[in-house]
Protein backbone atom coordinates (compact mmCIF):
# COMPACT_ATOMS: atom_id res chain seq x y z
CA UNK A 1 0.00 0.00 0.00
CA UNK A 2 1.58 3.25 -1.09
CA UNK A 3 -1.29 5.60 -1.85
CA UNK A 4 -1.87 6.60 1.79
CA UNK A 5 -5.64 6.31 1.83
CA UNK A 6 -6.00 4.47 5.13
CA UNK A 7 -4.37 4.73 8.53
CA UNK A 8 -5.56 1.19 9.22
CA UNK A 9 -3.65 -0.13 6.21
CA UNK A 10 -0.49 1.75 7.23
CA UNK A 11 -0.72 0.33 10.75
CA UNK A 12 -1.41 -3.20 9.53
CA UNK A 13 1.50 -3.21 7.10
CA UNK A 14 3.90 -1.69 9.65
CA UNK A 15 2.99 -4.26 12.28
CA UNK A 16 3.18 -7.15 9.80
CA UNK A 17 6.69 -6.06 8.78
CA UNK A 18 7.80 -5.28 12.33
CA UNK A 19 8.48 -1.64 11.45
CA UNK A 20 7.49 1.68 12.96
CA UNK A 21 5.23 3.89 10.86
CA UNK A 22 8.22 6.14 10.18
CA UNK A 23 10.32 3.26 8.91
CA UNK A 24 7.48 2.09 6.68
CA UNK A 25 6.91 5.56 5.22
CA UNK A 26 10.67 5.96 4.66
CA UNK A 27 10.73 2.71 2.70
CA UNK A 28 7.63 3.52 0.66
CA UNK A 29 8.49 7.12 -0.13
CA UNK A 30 12.07 6.30 -1.12
CA UNK A 31 10.72 3.67 -3.50
CA UNK A 32 8.15 6.05 -5.01
CA UNK A 33 10.75 8.80 -5.44
CA UNK A 34 13.28 6.30 -6.84
CA UNK A 35 15.94 7.33 -4.35
CA UNK A 36 17.69 5.50 -1.53
CA UNK A 37 16.25 5.64 2.00
CA UNK A 38 19.49 7.31 3.06
CA UNK A 39 18.99 10.10 0.52
CA UNK A 40 15.43 10.67 1.67
CA UNK A 41 16.48 10.67 5.32
CA UNK A 42 19.08 13.32 4.46
CA UNK A 43 16.32 15.48 2.99
CA UNK A 44 14.29 15.10 6.17
CA UNK A 45 17.36 16.13 8.17
CA UNK A 46 17.40 19.33 6.13
CA UNK A 47 13.72 19.93 6.93
CA UNK A 48 14.49 19.42 10.61
CA UNK A 49 17.25 22.02 10.41
CA UNK A 50 14.79 24.51 8.93
CA UNK A 51 12.41 23.81 11.83
CA UNK A 52 15.21 24.38 14.34
CA UNK A 53 16.22 27.68 12.70
CA UNK A 54 12.60 28.83 12.60
CA UNK A 55 12.21 28.10 16.31
CA UNK A 56 15.42 29.96 17.10
CA UNK A 57 14.72 32.97 14.89
CA UNK A 58 11.10 33.21 15.94
CA UNK A 59 11.97 33.30 19.65
CA UNK A 60 13.52 36.76 19.47
CA UNK A 61 12.02 39.39 21.74
CA UNK A 62 11.86 41.95 18.93
CA UNK A 63 10.28 39.84 16.18
CA UNK A 64 7.15 41.40 14.66
CA UNK A 65 4.86 40.61 11.76
CA UNK A 66 4.46 43.15 8.95
CA UNK A 67 0.96 43.99 10.20
CA UNK A 68 2.24 44.57 13.72
CA UNK A 69 -0.46 42.30 15.11
CA UNK A 70 1.86 39.63 16.48
CA UNK A 71 5.36 38.94 17.71
CA UNK A 72 7.26 38.33 20.91
CA UNK A 73 4.95 35.77 22.49
CA UNK A 74 7.32 32.88 21.81
CA UNK A 75 10.00 34.81 23.69
CA UNK A 76 7.57 35.58 26.53
CA UNK A 77 6.67 31.90 26.88
CA UNK A 78 10.33 30.92 26.74
CA UNK A 79 11.20 33.23 29.63
CA UNK A 80 8.30 31.73 31.63
CA UNK A 81 9.21 28.06 31.09
CA UNK A 82 10.60 27.37 34.56
CA UNK A 83 7.40 28.66 36.21
CA UNK A 84 4.92 26.92 33.93
CA UNK A 85 2.06 25.03 35.55
CA UNK A 86 2.25 22.47 32.74
CA UNK A 87 5.94 21.67 33.34
CA UNK A 88 9.10 22.47 31.42
CA UNK A 89 8.53 20.10 28.50
CA UNK A 90 5.06 21.43 27.72
CA UNK A 91 6.18 25.02 28.21
CA UNK A 92 9.05 24.52 25.76
CA UNK A 93 6.65 22.92 23.28
CA UNK A 94 4.30 25.89 23.51
CA UNK A 95 7.16 28.40 23.25
CA UNK A 96 8.46 26.72 20.09
CA UNK A 97 4.98 26.41 18.56
CA UNK A 98 4.39 30.13 19.12
CA UNK A 99 7.85 31.08 17.88
CA UNK A 100 7.65 29.13 14.63
CA UNK A 101 4.14 30.42 13.91
CA UNK A 102 5.27 33.99 14.66
CA UNK A 103 8.26 33.52 12.37
CA UNK A 104 5.84 32.46 9.64
CA UNK A 105 3.77 35.62 10.23
CA UNK A 106 6.98 37.66 9.98
CA UNK A 107 7.65 36.08 6.56
CA UNK A 108 10.41 33.80 7.81
CA UNK A 109 11.31 30.41 6.34
CA UNK A 110 9.31 27.57 7.87
CA UNK A 111 8.29 24.00 7.04
CA UNK A 112 4.61 23.75 6.13
CA UNK A 113 3.59 20.83 8.32
CA UNK A 114 1.09 20.21 6.91
CA UNK A 115 0.39 23.92 6.22
CA UNK A 116 2.01 27.27 6.97
CA UNK A 117 -0.84 28.16 9.31
CA UNK A 118 -0.13 25.09 11.45
CA UNK A 119 3.66 25.14 11.08
CA UNK A 120 4.44 25.45 14.80
CA UNK A 121 2.80 22.28 16.06
CA UNK A 122 5.18 19.58 14.80
CA UNK A 123 8.39 21.40 15.76
CA UNK A 124 6.80 22.36 19.07
CA UNK A 125 6.13 18.71 19.83
CA UNK A 126 9.35 17.21 18.49
CA UNK A 127 12.21 19.62 19.15
CA UNK A 128 11.89 19.40 22.96
CA UNK A 129 12.14 15.62 22.67
CA UNK A 130 15.82 16.12 21.84
CA UNK A 131 16.62 18.58 24.63
CA UNK A 132 14.35 17.12 27.31
CA UNK A 133 14.20 13.39 26.51
CA UNK A 134 17.41 12.65 24.61
CA UNK A 135 15.91 11.74 21.24
CA UNK A 136 18.45 11.65 18.40
CA UNK A 137 18.12 13.57 15.17
CA UNK A 138 17.63 10.31 13.27
CA UNK A 139 14.78 9.37 15.60
CA UNK A 140 13.19 12.78 15.14
CA UNK A 141 13.48 12.42 11.35
CA UNK A 142 11.74 9.04 11.45
CA UNK A 143 9.06 10.62 13.63
CA UNK A 144 8.63 13.34 11.00
CA UNK A 145 8.15 10.62 8.38
CA UNK A 146 5.54 9.00 10.62
CA UNK A 147 3.78 12.36 10.85
CA UNK A 148 4.05 12.80 7.09
CA UNK A 149 2.37 9.46 6.45
CA UNK A 150 -0.53 10.42 8.70
CA UNK A 151 -0.78 13.79 6.99
CA UNK A 152 -0.94 12.17 3.58
CA UNK A 153 -3.84 9.98 4.69
CA UNK A 154 -5.72 12.99 6.10
CA UNK A 155 -5.14 14.88 2.85
CA UNK A 156 -6.45 11.92 0.83
CA UNK A 157 -9.45 11.11 3.02
CA UNK A 158 -10.48 14.66 3.92
CA UNK A 159 -8.47 17.89 3.63
CA UNK A 160 -5.64 19.82 5.24
CA UNK A 161 -6.78 23.22 3.91
CA UNK A 162 -8.41 25.76 6.20
CA UNK A 163 -10.23 27.26 3.23
CA UNK A 164 -11.85 23.88 2.64
CA UNK A 165 -12.29 22.42 6.10
CA UNK A 166 -11.66 25.09 8.73
CA UNK A 167 -8.80 25.17 11.21
CA UNK A 168 -9.58 21.58 12.23
CA UNK A 169 -8.10 20.65 8.85
CA UNK A 170 -4.87 22.55 9.57
CA UNK A 171 -4.17 22.67 13.30
CA UNK A 172 -6.26 19.54 13.83
CA UNK A 173 -4.31 17.57 11.24
CA UNK A 174 -1.01 18.91 12.59
CA UNK A 175 -1.97 17.89 16.13
CA UNK A 176 -2.85 14.40 14.92
CA UNK A 177 0.43 14.13 13.01
CA UNK A 178 2.43 15.35 16.01
CA UNK A 179 0.64 12.97 18.38
CA UNK A 180 1.55 9.97 16.24
CA UNK A 181 5.15 11.17 15.96
CA UNK A 182 5.41 11.52 19.74
CA UNK A 183 3.98 8.06 20.34
CA UNK A 184 6.52 6.55 17.96
CA UNK A 185 9.37 8.46 19.63
CA UNK A 186 8.29 7.12 23.02
CA UNK A 187 8.33 3.50 21.81
CA UNK A 188 4.61 3.14 21.19
CA UNK A 189 3.19 0.73 18.64
CA UNK A 190 1.69 1.70 15.28
CA UNK A 191 -1.73 0.87 16.75
CA UNK A 192 -1.09 3.31 19.60
CA UNK A 193 -0.03 5.91 17.02
CA UNK A 194 -3.41 5.48 15.32
CA UNK A 195 -5.29 5.92 18.59
CA UNK A 196 -3.35 9.10 19.29
CA UNK A 197 -4.31 10.41 15.84
CA UNK A 198 -7.98 9.76 16.56
CA UNK A 199 -7.84 11.31 20.03
CA UNK A 200 -6.03 14.45 18.85
CA UNK A 201 -8.16 15.03 15.78
CA UNK A 202 -11.53 14.48 17.44
CA UNK A 203 -10.56 16.99 20.12
CA UNK A 204 -10.06 19.61 17.40
CA UNK A 205 -13.20 18.64 15.50
CA UNK A 206 -15.27 21.61 14.37
CA UNK A 207 -12.50 24.20 14.86
CA UNK A 208 -13.27 27.06 12.49
CA UNK A 209 -10.89 29.16 10.41
CA UNK A 210 -11.57 32.83 11.18
CA UNK A 211 -8.35 34.82 10.67
CA UNK A 212 -8.60 38.44 11.76
CA UNK A 213 -8.02 40.73 8.75
CA UNK A 214 -7.49 37.58 6.68
CA UNK A 215 -3.96 37.20 8.06
CA UNK A 216 -2.48 33.98 9.44
CA UNK A 217 -1.84 35.59 12.82
CA UNK A 218 -4.89 36.03 15.09
CA UNK A 219 -6.03 33.55 16.36
CA UNK A 220 -3.88 31.20 14.28
CA UNK A 221 -0.63 31.55 16.22
CA UNK A 222 -2.18 30.76 19.60
CA UNK A 223 -4.03 27.84 18.04
CA UNK A 224 -0.62 26.38 17.25
CA UNK A 225 0.11 26.50 20.98
CA UNK A 226 -3.20 24.80 21.78
CA UNK A 227 -2.60 22.26 19.03
CA UNK A 228 0.75 21.14 20.41
CA UNK A 229 -0.78 20.66 23.86
CA UNK A 230 -3.56 18.63 22.26
CA UNK A 231 -0.93 16.46 20.56
CA UNK A 232 1.00 15.88 23.79
CA UNK A 233 -2.18 14.98 25.69
CA UNK A 234 -3.33 12.60 22.95
CA UNK A 235 0.10 10.92 22.83
CA UNK A 236 0.14 10.45 26.59
CA UNK A 237 -3.34 8.94 26.57
CA UNK A 238 -2.46 6.52 23.78
CA UNK A 239 0.79 5.52 25.50
CA UNK A 240 -1.17 4.92 28.70
CA UNK A 241 -3.26 2.35 26.81
CA UNK A 242 -6.31 4.56 26.28
CA UNK A 243 -8.03 3.74 23.02
CA UNK A 244 -10.28 5.85 20.82
CA UNK A 245 -13.76 4.35 20.51
CA UNK A 246 -14.01 5.79 16.99
CA UNK A 247 -11.20 4.50 14.69
CA UNK A 248 -8.77 7.03 13.29
CA UNK A 249 -9.93 6.67 9.69
CA UNK A 250 -13.53 7.31 10.70
CA UNK A 251 -12.48 10.39 12.66
CA UNK A 252 -10.67 11.70 9.57
CA UNK A 253 -13.73 11.16 7.38
CA UNK A 254 -15.93 12.84 9.98
CA UNK A 255 -13.56 15.81 10.02
CA UNK A 256 -13.93 16.14 6.27
CA UNK A 257 -17.71 16.04 6.55
CA UNK A 258 -17.74 18.61 9.34
CA UNK A 259 -15.50 20.86 7.27
CA UNK A 260 -17.79 20.61 4.27
CA UNK A 261 -20.75 21.54 6.50
CA UNK A 262 -19.07 24.70 7.83
CA UNK A 263 -20.45 27.90 6.32
CA UNK A 264 -18.18 29.85 3.98
CA UNK A 265 -17.83 32.57 6.63
CA UNK A 266 -15.94 30.12 8.86
CA UNK A 267 -13.53 28.80 6.24
CA UNK A 268 -10.65 31.29 5.99
CA UNK A 269 -12.73 34.10 4.47
CA UNK A 270 -12.42 36.38 7.52
CA UNK A 271 -16.18 36.93 7.37
CA UNK A 272 -17.20 35.23 10.61
CA UNK A 273 -16.04 34.12 14.03
CA UNK A 274 -13.31 36.21 15.64
CA UNK A 275 -12.69 38.07 12.39
CA UNK A 276 -16.19 39.53 12.54
CA UNK A 277 -15.98 40.77 16.13
CA UNK A 278 -15.83 44.54 16.72
CA UNK A 279 -12.15 44.29 17.57
CA UNK A 280 -11.47 42.03 14.59
CA UNK A 281 -13.15 44.48 12.23
CA UNK A 282 -11.34 47.44 13.78
CA UNK A 283 -7.98 45.73 13.33
CA UNK A 284 -8.75 44.90 9.70
CA UNK A 285 -9.62 48.55 9.06
CA UNK A 286 -6.50 49.68 10.89
CA UNK A 287 -4.29 47.45 8.73
CA UNK A 288 -5.98 47.66 5.32
CA UNK A 289 -8.18 50.76 5.43
CA UNK A 290 -11.84 51.55 5.96
CA UNK A 291 -13.29 49.40 3.18
CA UNK A 292 -11.26 46.26 4.02
CA UNK A 293 -14.32 44.38 5.33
Amino acid sequence: MSDYTSIEDLVTQAEQEGKSLGQLVLQQQASELNITPEALLNTIHQRLTVMEKAAENGMRKDIRSTSGLTGGDGWRMHTYEEKALSGTFCAKAVAIALSVAEYNAAMGRIVASPTAGSCGILPGALLPMMTEHGATRDEICLALLCAGGIGLVIAQQATIAGAEGGCQAECGAAAAMAAAALVQLCGGTPTQCAHSVAIALKNQLGLVCDPVAGLVEVPCIKRNAAGVMCAITAADMALAGIRSVIPADEVVVAMGEVGAALPCSLRETAQGGLAATPTGLRLAEQIFGKHSS
